[in-house]
């Protein structure tokens, strides 16, 4: 090649669109599924959320990225049924936001990449291999690591009058790392000299016996399913007139007394880095797992008044969001 013929070519690739040159152009397939309803609020900003930073990173929605949303709304069965529809799309990588969507696409496929988020354990539930190696075709961003349920239960213990026992409200079909969090917390009852008593619910019966339970406070684990019956679990709590802690800011947002949780919402923003870097190339299997960074601590000061509790000075100091 001659110098005229070089400078030719330099020419072209100059000339050549901002797309072209390192940033995404060839239309790529997502599917989404998440446990939450896609009408319901917190469905609908984390889909906002995931929109705004897959875009940062150059994958936008109808340009050079199809996403394919599927929502189960709490269904179990509606989530398998969903994880057949997105197979069967055939997409380029996936997206698991919550313990059962991982359950399922892990089941339907081996070669696809699957990122999660808000997940718990993902080692002793066979999703990953480890959190460093996770092998395979799955990592993602956990919402949980060990001390966090010590201090839900450390909460409680700072609410007056004092609460001599804590039921541990979740539901053992669709929170198989409940063991876990219970040994934690069982670890930290015997230092904080509270009774800590296991209350499982699957259904509404069993959520509003808790209304019946007026001798202690509650402690509400993560799972899918406490998510989606809060309204019926807020309902029962307030009948007792209890003090309870929560894994998540929402139920505080909605009524709750108070809530010490990771930041989801950080979460999916990370998991689209990982989406973006799958995209560009890189293995999953090579993306170690990541435990949560970010933290908050909500507390509802119109609740407390409600209940007739105060909270230690202490708690409130450390507080990010105050609920006057």
């Amino acid at each position: 090649m001659n110098r005229r013929e070089c400078l030719a070519l330099l020419g072209m690739i100059v000339a050549l669109p901002a797309p072209v040159l390192g940033q995404p152009h060839a239309t790529r397939r997502l599917g989404v599924l998440s446990v939450t309803a896609a009408a319901d609020a917190i469905g609908q900003a984390r889909s906002t959320i995931l929109v705004e930073a897959l875009a940062g990173l150059g994958w936008k929605e109808r340009d050079n990225l199809k996403i394919d949303w599927r929502s189960g709304g709490g269904d179990r069965a509606r989530i398998a049924q969903l994880a057949d529809e997105l197979i069967a799309l055939k997409p380029d990588i996936m997206l698991a936001v919550g313990t059962p969507s991982v359950e399922e696409l892990r089941r339907r496929t081996t070669t696809i990449p699957i990122v999660f988020a808000v997940v718990t354990d993902p080692v002793s539930q066979g999703f990953v291999e480890n959190l460093a190696h996770p092998g395979g075709n799955i990592t993602g961003f956990t919402d949980y690591d060990g001390p966090l349920a010590g201090k839900w239960l450390e909460m409680l213990t700072q609410v007056r009058p004092p609460v001599p026992r804590v039921l541990v409200v979740y539901n053992p079909a669709t929170a198989p790392f409940a063991p876990l969090m219970l040994r934690t917390i069982e670890d930290a009852a015997r230092t904080l000299h509270v009774t800590v008593e296991p209350a499982p619910v699957h259904d509404a019966a069993s959520i509003g016996a808790l209304a019946s339970r007026k001798d202690g406070a509650i402690l509400v684990l993560p799972d899918f399913f406490t998510m989606a019956n809060r309204a019926q679990l807020l309902s029962a709590i307030a009948q007792a007139r209890v003090p309870a802690v929560f894994w998540s800011r929402t139920f505080v947002d909605e009524g709750g007394l108070m809530s010490y949780s990771t930041d989801s919402a950080e979460q999916l923003r990370r998991a689209a880095g990982y989406i973006d870097r799958i995209l560009r190339g890189t293995q999953a299997a090579d993306l170690p797992v990541q435990n949560p960074t970010k933290f908050e601590l909500t507390i509802n000061l119109k609740a407390a008044k409600e209940l007739g509790v105060t909270l230690s000075e202490g708690l409130l100091a450390i507080a990010n969001n105050v609920i006057e």
